[in-house]
């Protein structure tokens, strides 16, 4: 029998626990925890010819592929498997990972959902009634064939969009995987199914109420999001940056604060899963499969083990762009009942020195 990485250094692996995770981004348990839930969905039928890859090795193969990014060509020689056997067991575990933990760990919000997550953007950020942080991110890609500049970006490169709106916990509430690179993030964010939830008032936000130690007006519950988004009645962006007056300079300084959580939380997926920061070399499809895995996993993680990791700034998934439509008089007006909250008795905050 072929010995490769999973005869000769998983067993050996388990006796180190600090090298376990260095190797494989998690601890022993939660990676035991993780292939119980998935091991049914991974597990193939030996046959006469040869050996099936247990679900072990499958979920090894695929995790080091996630935590590298290294191709199906030097993971071959690590494990002993051949070129085509790790691009089906890549694809494959990546849609099981998802197909297994999304409905758990990225679960459609309710309303009682939506306020646990604006009690922690009031804890962490001071920013009451947001519901979360709203932002685009480019995945570099290889050039699919055929597809002339759909893919191309205003940075020059190839890539995906992932659409994502987290919460101050760096995880991500609700994704949209797919869009071309091309594309804004508004146009993304409008044609992405929580970009119609928002805009046509299909999530389960809260109602309107009065801001903390006020007695009106009633305020909505927002995301947050930078200048490239078109602010509707549960979504508002900054001011923008030309002639601003103090209370509009303390409102995008809350509102800044608030909007880095999703910032924070694509630096912390990217920390975790390098596969994310060099260009994808697989198929459109497989590459959505890959995403779609490398985010359900950042949310199993962060449930799991919710140490905050060092984020670094040497991150390829970049921002999309920094312009947007305005919106309408009311959401104006709006934001200004914000900004004037932000600087009231009530609203103030006293920042540490």
């Amino acid at each position: 029998m072929t010995e490769g990485a999973f005869e000769l250094l998983y067993p050996e692996l388990r006796l180190y626990p600090e090298k376990f995770y260095n190797y494989f981004r998690m601890t022993i348990d939660t990676f035991d925890d993780l292939l119980e839930r998935v091991s049914p969905k991974l597990t193939r039928m030996d046959t006469s010819f040869r050996r099936c890859v247990s679900p072990t090795e499958r979920l090894m193969v695929t995790i080091r592929f996630l935590a590298t990014g290294d191709s199906f060509t030097s993971l071959h020689y690590n494990f002993r498997l051949g070129i085509s056997t790790i691009s089906s067991i890549v694809k494959e575990t990546c849609k099981v990972l998802w197909d297994e933990l999304h409905d758990e760990f990225i679960p459609t919000p309710n309303r009682q959902r939506w306020l646990q997550i604006e009690e922690k953007f009031r804890e962490v950020c001071q920013f009451p009634h947001c519901v979360g942080a709203v932002d685009g991110k480019h995945i570099r890609i290889i050039k699919p064939p055929g597809t002339g500049s759909e893919f191309f970006n205003y940075k020059k490169y190839f890539s995906i969009v992932l659409m994502a709106i987290a919460d101050a916990e760096y995880r991500f509430v609700a994704v949209d995987i797919g869009a071309y690179g091309r594309t804004n993030d508004s146009m993304i964010f409008k044609n992405s199914f929580m970009g119609r939830s928002v805009y046509n008032r299909r999530f389960d936000f809260p109602p309107p109420e009065p801001m903390p130690g006020t007695n009106g007006p009633q305020l909505p519950y927002v995301l947050v999001g930078d200048e490239a988004f078109q602010m509707a009645g549960n979504l508002i962006k900054p001011y923008a940056s030309r002639g601003l007056d103090g209370k509009k300079q303390n409102f995008n300084y809350r509102l800044t604060r608030a909007r880095r959580m999703v910032e924070c939380t694509f630096g912390i997926l990217v920390l975790k899963w390098r596969v994310f920061a060099k260009p994808i070399q697989l198929k459109i499809e497989t590459v959505d499969e890959v995403v779609k895995c490398g985010v359900v996993l950042h949310n199993f993680l962060r449930t799991k083990e919710p140490t905050i990791e060092r984020l670094t700034e040497d991150s390829e998934l970049t921002s999309i762009s920094t312009f947007g439509p305005r919106g309408s008089v009311a959401v104006s007006a709006m934001r200004d009942a914000f900004a004037d909250y932000f600087c009231s008795d009530a609203g103030r905050f006293q920042w540490p020195d």
